[in-house]
């Protein structure tokens, strides 16, 4: 069985520092500034040989108007919702504030396990302080320091006793499925990441706002419909370098960019409207280095769906020039807002999730390459009395992603672009749609 535990409070109480210390590694973003973490993050635990989920959120705040600010309490309440036990952290250095109480009066309400968690205590002399957090109205309560970990083996321990003596019926959750194939959502900031996501899951799973960089961390959730079962991760933004200004952002960024290294297919999208840019090459040139399995989405599409077809192929062909000769990457054409052309998307992520698989045979491949490397062998080595470079055999290398050795009698002298004619043609008569492959040549 899996338990759910939400991690709920004010804004700066500690609620990321605790989430990282529970999970074990800094997945959410800590940092001085309030109000970094803006959805909710999943993590996986484990205490005593019991597995559960962490929920981390954003910080709950009395404010009526922020739009952001009315998501982020959605997002809490959904967090509530889906807990077995929340752990209702706040401040002994600031005492009880009125968010505290307004926070407090929610929980009363809610019919859930309730620990109060009184965070930041670095110090024994804070543990006998003057606050009364007992007018909180929780019975039981937890002094601790997240950020040097004191106090928490007894919370843990608390949890379990908790789960053993509660046999909650849940269902198959995020943790319990992480063999399951990973699909990020990547790109620039605000081209409909979030919007995708909530798109696929049919509800405000994450934040959306017309506020460029809403989303900061790096989000898990569990996609299972129409007989397809995986991972959906939405991502940070990746800015250009010199657009980094915050370090949170900077933060952000590589956040994406570790994500992107365990990921499986990168789903990424372009703003319709903006074109493909810079940054978008930059992008998918980190994928392909990274050697996962690519999608283009272009967003927005719905705003050109009127216009003649010739559109759309002409801002395909764009495309495949500047990814040659990684010409054969799925390009689709999408609407994540009005859900226009995004049924297709899971669907090609897990058949170019299975291409990322294929294994040639040798003698298949060789029976294939031989001929065309015989038809057309690199050019002489002038320099060498015009002695030809051949190629005599070739194999597949057992390892996780695609990857060819070609054995040559002068590998050394083979220039990039027989590099690129050997990649076309793999690419030709194999299927290795969406996935990047890497050639080597050896001395044979």
């Amino acid at each position: 069985m899996n338990y759910v535990v939400s991690i709920v409070g004010r804004p700066n109480v500690g609620k990321s520092t605790l989430f990282n210390r529970l999970v074990g590694r800094r997945k959410a973003i800590v940092h001085a500034k309030s109000g970094i973490t803006r959805d909710r993050i999943y993590g996986n635990s484990e205490w005593n040989g019991v597995k559960f989920s962490v929920l981390d959120t954003g910080g709950f705040t009395m404010s009526k108007n922020d739009v952001l600010e009315k998501e982020i309490k959605n997002h809490i309440l959904m967090a509530i919702k889906e807990a077995d036990v929340i752990l209702f952290l706040v401040d002994i250095k600031m005492g009880i504030l009125d968010t505290d109480q307004e926070i407090a009066k929610i929980l009363r309400k809610c019919h859930k396990i309730v620990l109060l968690v009184v965070n930041k205590v670095d110090d024994v002399k804070y543990t006998y302080s003057d606050t009364d957090f007992f007018r909180l109205g929780f019975v039981n309560y937890y002094y601790l320091s997240s950020i040097n970990g004191s106090g928490t083996g007894e919370l843990l321990d608390k949890l379990i006793e908790i789960f053993k003596k509660n046999f909650f019926l849940k269902k198959k959750s995020i943790v319990e499925k992480e063999f399951l194939p990973r699909f990020s959502v990547i790109g620039r900031p605000n081209v409909g990441k979030s919007t995708l996501i909530n798109s696929f899951l049919d509800k405000n799973h994450h934040i959306v706002t017309n506020i460029s960089g809403t989303t900061r961390d790096s989000l898990d959730v569990l996609y299972e419909k129409w007989g397809y079962e995986c991972i959906l991760i939405d991502t940070p933004g990746v800015r250009k370098k010199s657009k980094i200004r915050e370090n949170i952002e900077f933060y952000s960024t590589m956040r994406t960019l570790k994500t992107i290294e365990s990921t499986d297919v990168c789903l990424l999208m372009v703003d319709a409207v903006q074109g493909w840019e810079k940054q978008d090459m930059n992008i998918f040139r980190l994928v392909k280095k990274n050697q996962k399995g690519i999608i283009i989405l272009i967003n927005k599409w719905d705003l050109f769906h009127n216009i003649h077809n010739n559109m759309q192929k002409n801002y395909e062909l764009f495309i495949r020039k500047k990814i040659y000769p990684f010409y054969n990457v799925p390009i689709l054409f999408i609407s994540s807002k009005n859900k226009y052309g995004i049924h297709n998307i899971i669907p090609i992520a897990d058949q170019v999730f299975q291409y990322r698989k294929n294994r040639l045979k040798t003698n298949i491949l060789n029976k294939i390459m031989l001929p065309i490397f015989k038809k057309n062998p690199p050019t002489s080595i002038k320099n060498k009395k015009n002695k030809l470079i051949t190629i005599k055999y070739c194999t597949q290398i057992p390892s996780g992603t695609p990857k060819f050795i070609f054995f040559s009698n002068f590998p050394q002298y083979i220039k990039e672009s027989y590099r690129r004619f050997i990649e076309n043609k793999i690419r030709y008569h194999f299927d290795f749609i969406g996935v990047p492959i890497q050639i080597f040549f050896r001395k044979k």
